[in-house]
């Protein structure tokens, strides 16, 4: 079985964060997203797994993705956004005949996704990962009888069911020759529910199977934010694991300090992640917080909050919380006068000043 994960999308509901970069290329509790979508895949005994990049995406998915020793990675270019089904036909020719397991980069499993590739059978059409959710009318939607999916809903006004397509699918083969007969729909996109819904007509045997654990789409920064925090209780040791340098410091709890990263006078309170070259100094890092590489945090305090790779919060008198600073953001006091707001924000930016 092959691996096919679903990286070249635009990411317009995180912007500015992904004006420059692509959302699976965020780093949450230490790692890339896409990384979470390799490991659980090679989790899974996939190892050939295909990457379907854009032109704009591919070097950053690439850059993430260095030193995955344990995949074969692929990438393949998609030269037009058209959808997911649009994705699974630009790889055609790279999947061949095998059955394969298509995985959306931007959503996170806690159990993985094994269950999914160990329900598959040949003689099925396909088995899909499904979560309850309070509203689903923002989700294709599955209508179930007896574990068998029997019909599919692109974002219904009125939900037959709370039970949302999760980011998840294992496909026979047969599903390329649907994908390559699909019309657009509405939105002008080749819709993967359409092809799952063809196969169903067609007789094929679609199974939905659940989510164990929680499961994230981290389409928007409330997401993104919450999603660090699920991956930081989850880090293994309830201890902290330093290999970087403390000095006059004092940390608790389930925290990762990597090596290269310094912390000098200051209170980390766990659950943390510090990245390599980060440099914690005179300040606060409180629960749920990861600090990216190189980054910078002095005399000030920040928690619940995700800082990309060189950002710089420096002498702040505030309390950050509830926050995602892009790489090279800088947060710092204005000494001079007059004593005001300086601020530039990129399209789509949020402040709240307390």
């Amino acid at each position: 079985m092959k691996g096919l994960i679903l990286a070249a999308g635009r990411g317009t509901r995180l912007r500015p964060l992904t004006h420059t970069r692509p959302k699976p290329v965020i780093r949450l509790a230490g790692k890339p997203i896409i990384r979470y979508a390799v490991e659980n895949l090679l989790e899974a005994g996939v190892t050939e797994i295909g990457v379907v990049v854009s032109p704009d995406t591919q070097e950053d998915i690439r850059q993430a993705l260095k030193n995955c020793l344990s995949a074969e990675i692929t990438y393949i270019v998609q030269e037009q956004a058209l959808g997911i089904a649009h994705a699974v036909a630009t790889a055609r020719a790279w999947l061949g005949q095998s059955p394969f397991v298509l995985y959306l980069g931007d959503n996170l499993f806690q159990k993985g996704v094994r269950p999914f590739v160990e329900a598959f059978r040949p003689q099925l059409g396909a088995v899909i990962a499904l979560v309850r959710v309070p509203d689903p009318r923002q989700f294709g939607v599955a209508i179930l009888d007896e574990g068998r999916i029997v019909g599919l809903l692109e974002k219904p006004k009125e939900p037959p069911s709370d039970l949302a397509v999760a980011g998840v699918y294992v496909f026979s083969p047969v599903v390329l020759d649907i994908i390559a007969n699909l019309k657009p729909s509405a939105r002008g996109e080749y819709e993967i529910t359409d092809a799952i819904q063809a196969l169903i007509d067609g007789g094929s045997t679609v199974i939905g199977q659940e989510v164990g654990g929680w499961w994230k789409d981290t389409g928007r920064p409330d997401d993104l934010l919450d999603a660090n925090r699920l991956l930081l209780v989850e880090q293994k040791s309830p201890t902290p694991v330093v290999e970087g340098e403390v000095e006059n410091s004092r940390i608790t709890g389930r925290v990762v300090i990597e090596r290269g990263a310094v912390v000098r006078n200051s209170t980390v309170l766990g659950p943390v992640h510090i990245a390599p070259g980060a440099l914690i100094e005179g300040s606060y890092i409180g629960p749920f917080t990861s600090v990216g590489p190189n980054a910078k945090v002095r005399q000030a305090e920040v928690e619940y909050s995700i800082l990309e790779d060189s950002a710089v919060v420096e002498d702040v008198p505030l309390r950050l919380h509830e926050c995602i600073l892009g790489v090279g953001a800088r947060v710092t006091r204005r000494s001079e006068l007059p004593k005001a707001h300086k601020l530039v924000l990129g399209d789509l930016s949020s402040l709240e000043l307390a």
